[in-house]
């Protein structure tokens, strides 16, 4: 005979939603306060602990000083050195204005070109002439930057060529300085450039002062090609007229 047995199920009480109060109340009950962060600890080590509270931490960091000094007070960078001890950043860049200036100044005169100033070979000027060529192009209504650009590297790298070929084992003409010495002899080509806002389209007369300039820009980069490398006195001639193919092609860019 099967006998019965019987449970005591106890009662299900749902959630009134008429008193929202109680629900709050509930949650309120549940939550619990939690500890800062501590790591657990060993029996056998003996290193003490610190709890770490990562809200005080991003407070305290928020409000320290930056570089261990606060800001506008002459602090410290890494490394012991003071931010007035740091070079300005035109020198960090390479970029020497009073350098450039006298690379400048150097070309304006075709008949007493000065090597001396030449030997610390740089880009920023020959990139500084070129951004002026192409604003004075354009303002000619000629977009050419690119095309400036890619003669000014083939010419550059044509002449590097030609000079270590005819020098021979004596050529010691390196491609930066060659680029730096191709670069600032653009000087006449932008001024070329500037004067050809003014001058009527067309006519003997712009051909003419074409050409005074592209001598002008072959006779000193001719002079310092030879005086700051070894082997190219004997191929002057030689230089002049590669020199003077370069800048004929940069003219011709201007009066056409």
């Amino acid at each position: 005979m099967k006998t019965t047995k019987e449970f005591a199920v106890p009662p299900v009480v749902f959630p009134s939603g008429g008193n929202p109060s109680a629900g709050s109340n509930n949650i309120q009950q549940r939550r619990v306060a939690t500890a800062p962060f501590q790591p657990p600890r060993s029996s056998t080590s003996s290193i003490p602990f610190m709890s770490f509270d990562i809200g005080s931490a991003a407070a305290s960091s928020s409000s320290g000083a930056l570089f261990g000094g606060p800001i506008g007070s002459g602090g410290s960078i890494p490394g012991g050195t003071s931010f007035e001890d740091e070079e300005p950043l035109l020198d960090e860049l390479g970029i020497h204005p009073d350098q450039i200036w006298r690379k400048t100044k150097s070309i304006l005169n075709p008949f007493r070109a000065n090597p001396a100033v030449h030997k610390d070979s740089d880009l920023s000027g020959p990139i500084l002439l070129y951004m002026s060529l192409c604003l004075f192009q354009l303002l000619a209504g000629k977009i050419q930057f690119g095309v400036i650009l890619g003669w000014i590297v083939v010419s550059s790298i044509f002449l590097y060529v030609v000079f270590n070929m005819l020098a021979g084992r004596n050529g010691n003409l390196d491609l930066h300085r060659c680029t730096s010495v191709v670069g600032y002899c653009l000087l006449p080509v932008v001024i070329l450039s500037a004067a050809s806002l003014f001058v009527p389209q067309g006519g003997t007369f712009r051909f003419v002062v074409a050409g005074v300039f592209v001598l002008w820009a072959t006779r000193v980069c001719t002079a310092l090609m030879v005086a700051l490398a070894d082997g190219g006195d004997e191929h002057r001639g030689l230089i002049a007229y590669a020199c003077f193919l370069i800048y004929t092609l940069f003219s011709l860019l201007v009066i056409f």
